[in-house]
């Protein structure tokens, strides 16, 4: 296995032009094929995730074209469903894209399997199954296991009434969202639960908009998308940066150094830009600007009890930088940290004794008590891109080697270049 070994560190000073967002160039990516005319993407991550949703499309012979040293996307768009066929579709461990493209690929006609790899398969998508059985549609597990690999035979969505939970993950509800206007009638989808993750599912609602698609939201406890309607592609979408790796560099320079990043800012539509604003309840200093978000250390960090079912992901930038602040922090509210690329929790409480701190771990929270000094150690990573870039955030206490650190491709390939480039 590869490591990458990161001498101790005293603080993080500069500025970051931030990837795309992976949750905004997927959508962005499989909206524009089901929309009408040309379209150019500009931004566009180029990582496993969004790797694995356009050559998906590929498959599907739909038309398009990709500058990665650009970042830019071209694509004629289906002007309504996915082409119809028999196609496999191997999407990896892209939870976005197979969840997304799972309820999409109903509304065309044919034979169609969505799989990907081994801890794709074991990744739950139950919930989303039977939602979707709710409106007549033929799917089905190839192993009876609840995880892909899916067999659909598609022949359309007639629309009607569904349910999902909503505990769980939002991305259900984003793939039913997606998917509805499609239809050939009204789709109404009803929340069992309280929802996890709203900025997601708002996140979905406001791209769908952007393409010309209207939803109607009551509470968060029912969503009502009219049928049929058409997604129309706007000639340019530049999608932003990616709020989740920004965390990565803010929460480095809350404990200690100055960073701005470039890319999203304060009317961004990403939950996770959020986080910021977390350091600066912890004590550090944080402007938002229109297109930038910027963090500087005040000396001392306290400890935090947080809700932070809006921005789950950097929750686990969260657990590590409260290795470095004075007190007990909190962080509730995580169920749904236990169907990402790992069991989060977890991990994240595992590899956070391992250097050294308290932790207490339950269902949906974990209680961090930093340890007097933080221990040179190996971090396992899980094959998990964000254990690997959040923990990277030690070398600021202590040399920390990450173990296989190139699972940080799934959302930011050069995450230690980059990081190395603002290291003190």
């Amino acid at each position: 296995m590869e490591k990458i070994t990161l001498p101790k560190i005293s603080s993080i000073q500069g500025t970051v032009k931030l990837p795309g967002s992976k949750s905004i160039s997927n959508r962005s990516l499989l909206l524009a094929a089901l929309g009408e005319g040309q379209i150019t993407l500009e931004n566009v991550l180029s990582s496993n995730d969004v790797d694995r949703m356009f050559e998906a499309l590929q498959t599907l012979n739909i038309p398009c074209s990709r500058n990665v040293e650009e970042r830019t996307v071209e694509l004629q768009g289906c002007a309504g469903p996915l082409p119809n066929g028999d196609f496999n579709l191997y999407l990896e461990n892209a939870g976005t894209a197979v969840r997304s493209m799972s309820a999409a690929i109903c509304a065309s006609k044919g034979n169609y399997v969505i799989d990907g790899n081994a801890r794709m398969r074991e990744r739950p998508i139950k919930d989303l199954v039977d939602a979707l059985q709710k409106l007549n549609i033929d799917i089905s597990y190839e192993f009876n296991t609840d995880c892909p690999p899916l067999n659909i035979k598609a022949n359309g969505i007639k629309g009607g009434v569904t349910s999902v939970n909503g505990s769980v993950s939002s991305q259900y509800i984003t793939a039913l969202l997606l998917a509805s206007p499609l239809a050939e009638d009204t789709v109404t989808i009803n929340i069992d639960g309280e929802l996890t993750s709203k900025p997601y599912v708002d996140m979905t609602i406001g791209l769908m908009k952007k393409f010309g698609v209207d939803v109607t939201n009551d509470n968060y406890q029912t969503f009502t998308v009219p049928a049929p309607q058409k997604y129309i592609n706007p000639c340019n979408f530049i999608v932003e940066g990616d709020a989740g790796s920004a965390s990565y560099f803010l929460g480095a320079a809350a404990i200690n150094g100055h960073v701005k990043v470039y890319g999203c800012g304060k009317d961004s539509i990403q939950g996770e830009s959020g986080f910021a604003g977390v350091m600066g309840q912890m004590g550090a200093e944080v402007t938002y600007g229109d297109n930038f978000i910027e963090v500087k250390s005040n000396g001392t960090l306290n400890g935090i009890d947080i809700d932070m079912n809006t921005m789950t992901d950097t929750g686990m930038t969260l657990a590590v930088v409260a290795m470095f602040a004075k007190g007990t922090t909190t962080i509730r509210n995580i169920a749904n940290w236990q169907v990402k690329e790992t069991e989060r929790i977890t991990a994240v409480a595992t590899e956070l004794k391992r250097a050294g701190a308290s932790v207490e771990e339950g269902p949906d929270y974990l209680v961090i008590n930093p340890p007097e000094k933080i221990l040179n150690c190996e971090i396992e990573t899980y094959d998990d891109h964000r254990m690997a870039m959040a923990f990277a955030i030690l070398s600021l206490g202590t040399e920390i080697t990450i173990l296989d650190p190139l699972c940080c491709k799934k959302t930011f390939p050069d995450y230690f270049t980059v990081r190395e480039g603002l290291v003190k």
